[in-house]
């Protein structure tokens, strides 16, 4: 069966997170540079059966564009391009790295390691955005 792929895109790194085969739990990937993400994707797309691809959608709380909204819709464009077989959607990431956060925290991790390990962040927001993708459907 199909997953579905979730992104949170960052300026440096990229989060990403995918459903088990049976699209019922989101579960932190990986984190990646951002500028190797596509040639990732490709990849990934080549060994496992993805039909939708899930972006975090960033807004300001009035749900203006924030300085990243410009690039996650570039983004959109070209995933549509290179990746024509799969639906892209665009889901609202608004408080997902506080949520994100919130949740390393009640797991127990230390304040050292979520610093030291802030790619950790990324995947785990990833995760979070799926599953509010998941829990729409």
């Amino acid at each position: 069966m199909a997953r579905v792929l979730a992104i949170d895109l960052g300026t440096k790194r990229t989060g990403l997170a995918v459903t088990d085969p049976l699209k019922i739990l989101a579960n932190p990937l990986e984190t990646i540079e951002t500028a190797k993400l596509i040639p990732y994707l490709r990849s990934y797309c080549t060994k496992e059966d993805v039909e939708t691809l899930v972006l975090g959608f960033p807004t300001r709380l009035n749900g203006q564009d924030n300085n990243m909204t410009p690039s996650v819709l570039k983004l959109k464009k070209e995933l549509e391009i290179d990746f024509p077989d799969k639906k892209i959607v665009l889901v609202d990431e608004r408080f997902t790295s506080k949520m994100a956060m919130q949740s390393m925290i009640a797991m127990g991790s230390k304040k050292k390691d979520r610093k030291e390990k802030a790619g950790n962040l990324d995947k785990v927001s990833a995760a979070i955005i799926l599953q509010s993708y998941l829990e729409q459907q």
